[in-house]
């Protein structure tokens, strides 16, 4: 693999900006030939003239301002990266890359994230769902992921060190259509036995919690079908399909986007949400926020 040298580079880029050997030196406080030599390294190394003569000025060869373009973006970026390691704003919009386990209701999803717009400084937001947040291990090692929304800590078996950030927990509820609801809000929970339900997929850790709770109670439910999606599951209920279960944090904007009615609580069925990343303490500055929020408001 061939190496620039940055050093080289960057005595090209400074005449380049200055427009002389002579300025750049004095800004880099450099002799005229240590410069002029390093230029003459980096010209061999690339196996291209970077500046001609004209007169007593020094001109940019077609290979030279290609060169300069990117010696721009590298030094640009350089100090990007040096002003965000120490918090200083660079005027570009913050990118946060979120790696959602697609078994957690967008609805928390959305709560959990909207900290994260309302920063001072703008955030260019990226989300990427995944069956399991262990399809997102990987990325969160080389950075390409800063943080993964899960319903459960990331386990001691995972391909990388990870650190598993509370944010915070909430018990369940039963919804249901206004006269489902009313049939099945007498005598709850028993009243669910073989009650058509709409439940989260098997693989998921409330769909486990739920068939245990069932289970528990001595109750039988009929499936009528296994959603992942709170969404689908809230329209399907809107049309008295079935009884849902949701976080009970919920329970109003439920009642308010799909006229679902509360039909019992159960909260010994915890909900826990986690922010899973690579570092011990956070950072990022938009993962601190959403972190921060979900621990004192959602889930409090």
């Amino acid at each position: 693999m061939e190496w620039l040298n940055y050093h080289h580079l960057l005595y090209f880029w400074m005449v380049a900006k200055h427009g002389s050997i002579t300025r750049a030196g004095a800004e880099l406080r450099l002799a005229h030939p240590t410069i002029s030599g390093q230029i003459h390294r980096l010209e061999e190394a690339l196996g291209e003239k970077l500046f001609t003569r004209s007169g007593r000025n020094l001109v940019l060869t077609d290979s030279g301002r290609v060169a300069f373009r990117y010696a721009d973006e590298i030094f640009a970026l350089g100090q990007e990266f040096q002003d965000t390691l120490k918090g200083r704003s660079t005027g570009k919009p913050l990118r946060l890359v979120v790696g959602v386990s697609d078994v957690i209701a967008k609805s928390i999803v959305h709560r959990i994230l909207e900290p994260a717009f309302e920063l001072h400084d703008k955030v260019h937001v990226v989300c990427r769902e995944a069956r399991s947040p262990d399809a997102f291990m990987t990325e969160l090692a080389v950075h390409a992921v800063d943080v993964v929304l899960a319903d459960a800590p990331a386990g001691p078996g995972a391909p990388v060190r990870t650190f598993n950030h509370p944010l915070g927990e909430c018990g369940s509820s039963f919804f249901a259509s206004p006269q489902l609801a009313r049939t099945c809000r007498s005598g709850f929970p028993r009243s669910l036995d073989r009650m058509p339900v709409l439940l989260p997929s098997s693989n998921s850790t409330f769909r486990r919690a739920l068939d245990q709770w069932f289970k528990s109670h001595e109750i039988r439910p009929e499936i009528v079908a296994e959603l992942d999606d709170l969404a689908l599951a809230s329209v399907l209920g809107e049309k008295a399909l079935g009884v849902l279960a949701a976080p009970d944090v919920l329970a109003k904007e439920l009642g308010k986007r799909y006229a679902l009615q509360l039909v019992g609580r159960a909260k010994d069925i915890r909900q826990r949400f986690f922010a899973i990343s690579v570092e011990r303490k956070i950072r990022h500055p938009a993962v601190a926020a959403i972190c921060e929020v979900a621990r004192k408001k959602i889930f409090a």
